[in-house]
C-alpha cells in the first residue's frame, strides 16, 4: 500500500526500547476498549469518514486497537512516524503518530474514506490532539497500573513478614500447652493463644493467596546489584525525552555501587525520579546524580533545575492525589503516581525517600537511601 518510502528506526538498540514502552502499556493482543473506540469515533467524526481506528505496531504487524465502521484502507507494516495523507485507488487513508513521552512510535491513530480527501489545518491538528488524548490515556493507566502493584507489593510484604512470627507464636504456644505439671489456667491460656495465632495466621494465607495463584513474585529479589549500571542504563533509556527538551543528566559516580536488591523495582525507582526531573525542568537544563557512602548506607541524590516546591509541599509530595502548584514545564502529563511508586518500593528495601528544595523555582533534590544489605 504504502508507495512511498518509508524511513525505519534500524537501531537495535531503538526497537528494543520502544517494544519495551509498548509492552509496558500492555496494549498487544488486547481486547477493545469503549475509550479507544470514543475517540476513533470522535476522529471519524472530524472528517466525516466512514471508518477509523486505533493501532499498534509490534515487532512484525500491526495491531488494531480499535476499529470503527469499515475503513477501506487501514494502516500497514511498518508504521510511519509522522502525519501522513495516503492515496490509493481513490481512496484516503490520514494517520497521525502515536509517540510515548520518550518519543518511541507506538502506533497511529487514523480515519479512512473511499474518495480522495485532503484534510485541512482544523482537521489535522484535531487528529493530532486525538492522538495525544490516546497517549494520555496510556500514561494514565500505566501510572495507575504500576502505584497499585508498587503499593500491592509492599502489603504481601508486609503480610509475609507478620506471619513469620505469627507462626512463632502458635508453634510456641502449643508446645507450652504440653508442658508436663503446667497448671489448667495456664493450658488454658496457651490454648487461646495457639487458636487465635493460628486464625491469625490463615488471614495473612488468605489475603496471600491471590498473589501466589498469580504467580506474581512480590517479594524483592535480594541480589547484588551495580546502582552505577542501573543509573546508566536508566539514562539512556529517557534519551530520546531528554533530546525533545534540550536536556542532559550528569551521573558524578565513577565506580561501581554494589547493593543486595531487586533490579527491576530499583530500576523503576530510579526511573520515576529521573522521569519527574525532565518533567518539572526548563528546556536546556542539567539533571545532576550524586551519591554518599557509608558502612552500611548508599544516598543517592537526583537534582534539577526545575520548578521547585515549597515547604508545604514537600510534606505531601509522596502523599497519593496531593495537590501541588508545580506544573510541567513542557505540556507533559503528570498525576504524582511515580513518586507513589518509587517511595513504596524504596520502603520494600528497607529505604527512604524524600525531597529537599530551597522553594519555587529554585529546583528540587530527590534522595533515596538503601541499606547495602
Amino acid at each position: 500500500m504504502h508507495s512511498e518510502k518509508v524511513i525505519e528506526n534500524t537501531n537495535p538498540q531503538y526497537e528494543a526500547l520502544r517494544l519495551a514502552k509498548l509492552t509496558q502499556y500492555e496494549m498487544l493482543d488486547t481486547i477493545a476498549e469503549y475509550a479507544f473506540d470514543k475517540i476513533a469515533q470522535l476522529a471519524a467524526g472530524i472528517f466525516n469518514a466512514p471508518g477509523a481506528g486505533i493501532c499498534f505496531e509490534g515487532a512484525q504487524s500491526v495491531f488494531q486497537k480499535s476499529t470503527i465502521g469499515n475503513p477501506p484502507l487501514k494502516p500497514q507494516f511498518p508504521l510511519y512516524d509522522t502525519f501522513k495523507v495516503i492515496t490509493e485507488t481513490n481512496a484516503t487513508l490520514v494517520t497521525a503518530p502515536l509517540q510515548s513521552p520518550e518519543g518511541y512510535l507506538l502506533g497511529v491513530i487514523y480515519v479512512s474514506t473511499p474518495e480522495t480527501l485532503q484534510p485541512n489545518e482544523t482537521q489535522i491538528n484535531m487528529l493530532k490532539l486525538l492522538g495525544e488524548m490516546v497517549m494520555d490515556k496510556l500514561e494514565g493507566t500505566l501510572a495507575m497500573r504500576n502505584a497499585f502493584r508498587a503499593y500491592d507489593d509492599r502489603l504481601h510484604v508486609l503480610i509475609h513478614d507478620l506471619k513469620n512470627p505469627m507462626t512463632t507464636i502458635s508453634l510456641q504456644s502449643e508446645l507450652m500447652g504440653r508442658i508436663p505439671a503446667i497448671d489448667e489456667k495456664a493450658v488454658l491460656i496457651a490454648g487461646k493463644i495457639n487458636a487465635q495465632s493460628k486464625k491469625m495466621v490463615d488471614s495473612l494465607n488468605d489475603i496471600l493467596s491471590p498473589a501466589k495463584k498469580a504467580a506474581i513474585a512480590y517479594k524483592p529479589e535480594k541480589l547484588k546489584v551495580d546502582l552505577t549500571a542501573v543509573l546508566e542504563a536508566v539514562k539512556l533509556s529517557f534519551g530520546r525525552k531528554l533530546k525533545i527538551k534540550n536536556q542532559s543528566i550528569s551521573i558524578h559516580i565513577n565506580e561501581p555501587l554494589f547493593i543486595f536488591g531487586d533490579v527491576n523495582k530499583l530500576t523503576e525507582v530510579f526511573s520515576q525520579l529521573v522521569d519527574n526531573a525532565i518533567k518539572f525542568s526548563p528546556l536546556g537544563t542539567e539533571i545532576s546524580i550524586s551519591h554518599q557512602l557509608t558502612a552500611t548506607e548508599l544516598t543517592i541524590a537526583v537534582k534539577d533545575q526545575g520548578v521547585g516546591l515549597t515547604k508545604e509541599e514537600l510534606e505531601k509530595v509522596f502523599i497519593k492525589f496531593a495537590k501541588l502548584s508545580a506544573a510541567p514545564t513542557h505540556q507533559e502529563s503528570a498525576n504524582g503516581l511515580g513518586l507513589i511508586t518509587a517511595g513504596a518500593f524504596a520502603d520494600m528495601h528497607k529505604g527512604r525517600i524524600w525531597a529537599e528544595s530551597e522553594g519555587k523555582n529554585l529546583g528540587t533534590t530527590f534522595y533515596l537511601q538503601l541499606p547495602l544489605r
